[in-house]
């Protein structure tokens, strides 16, 4: 399993989210709150589902709750990975 790091993880949303919402990444703002990205709850299960194959490993059902920006989805993420390469 590879580690992902939290930079890996943010680049990697800031992408799929700009291709969703048809802008250039850099007016993704990384500190925006999820529901204040324009994406409908369609878009946001593709994008979920996109990021477990990615990852390798499922996200909890509560990840994007906790976690309501990109930045601290992707600091959840890379602590996630981190564990799961340790435990491998």
């Amino acid at each position: 399993m590879v580690k992902i790091t939290a930079e890996d993880a943010q680049k990697w949303l800031i992408e799929e989210i700009a291709q969703r919402l048809g802008v250039d990444p850099s007016e993704v703002p990384p500190d925006q709150y999820f529901d204040e990205l324009d994406l409908d709850s369609t878009a946001a299960l593709i994008i979920a589902g996109e990021m477990e194959k990615w990852l390798g490993f499922e996200l909890g059902t509560t990840a994007l709750w906790y976690h309501p920006t990109i930045e601290a989805l992707a600091a959840h993420i890379a602590e996630e990975s981190e564990k799961r390469t340790a435990a491998a």
